[in-house]
């Protein structure tokens, strides 16, 4: 895999992300791949408010595969990764994984389709350039 066709979103598990024993509540490798994903776009000069402000499109999750494999706990560093893995017309599929600080082996692998609507109406729509150009030049072949 190409290392720089990989984006890179490190954070810290604060105390608000883990329930009383101290270990990731579920729901927040969700919100942090969401951060993630947003990242990685403003990463490439294109960011979601730009493709609402253009052409009024957003995109928006249409299919979520999550496997948790272990917890981040309490003060843990972590990184997701993002990669691109296809894209067709109206619609790219990521593969995000939340990797521990030693990157030994993964806490979680998500796999995200999104899809490309309209902001009134919610129909799916091609993805518009600049972003499909740049999803294509990100896209990394599955191992």
């Amino acid at each position: 895999m190409s290392a720089e066709k990989i984006h890179r979103f490190p954070l810290r598990v604060y105390f608000e992300d883990t329930d009383a024993g101290g270990v990731v509540y579920h729901a927040n490798y969700l919100r942090w791949a969401e951060r993630a994903r947003t990242e990685s776009l403003r990463a490439i000069g294109l960011p979601h408010s730009l493709m609402i402000e253009r052409h009024d499109l957003m995109l928006v999750v249409n299919r979520l595969d999550v496997q948790y494999m272990r917890p981040a706990k309490l003060d843990d560093l972590i990184t997701v990764t993002t990669t691109i893995r296809r894209l067709r017309g109206a619609s790219v599929e990521l593969e995000q994984v939340v990797w521990p600080e030693s990157e030994a082996s993964p806490l979680t692998k998500l796999n995200v389709g999104l899809v490309c609507v309209r902001r009134n109406g919610l129909r799916p729509v091609a993805i518009p350039e600049p972003w499909a150009s740049a999803f294509r030049e990100g896209l990394v072949a599955e191992d």
